[in-house]
């Protein structure tokens, strides 16, 4: 009798520690997915914002869409900023907070009282920041491999 409530008492154990194991891959998986959507995001962003300046300038209702598209994005940063990650990703996760900052200070340097300021976006560094966040997503698909 011992030895059976010693041999449930070793598998369930076991049992509970595969189930953490998989949390934390799930975990692991979920965050990466997360993490490669919101730089895909800001990816398209880039390659589509040198026409979107473009047309900007010359309309109205583009520049329009342009501001609202970079209020979005700082909104999808705040967000991300403030996710819950799983301790395999602390590292990663800290390095695109510290660069999303970066691309948030470039977005309220053009984005002024609410409204786009078309001349200080065709000069800033927005579009490089983003290249330099997006440099990290084969760390971030490594996580959930």
């Amino acid at each position: 009798m011992r030895k059976l409530m010693l041999l449930i008492l070793v598998l369930s154990t076991l049992q509970l520690s595969a189930c953490t194991l998989f949390e934390k891959v799930n975990s692991s998986f979920d965050y990466a997915n997360q993490a490669t959507e919101h730089i895909n995001k800001l990816s398209d962003f880039a390659e589509r914002a040198p026409q979107m300046i473009k047309d900007a300038a010359l309309n109205p209702e583009s520049k329009q869409e342009l501001e609202n598209q970079l209020i979005g994005i700082k909104k999808d940063i705040e967000q991300f900023n403030l996710k819950s990650v799983p301790t395999i990703a602390k590292d990663i996760h800290q390095q695109v907070v510290d660069k999303n900052k970066v691309l948030l200070d470039e977005i309220n340097k053009v984005v002024v009282n609410g409204h786009l300021a078309l001349d200080k976006l065709q000069n800033s560094q927005l579009i490089t920041t983003i290249s330099d966040i997006t440099i990290l997503l084969n760390r971030i698909k490594n996580l959930g491999s």
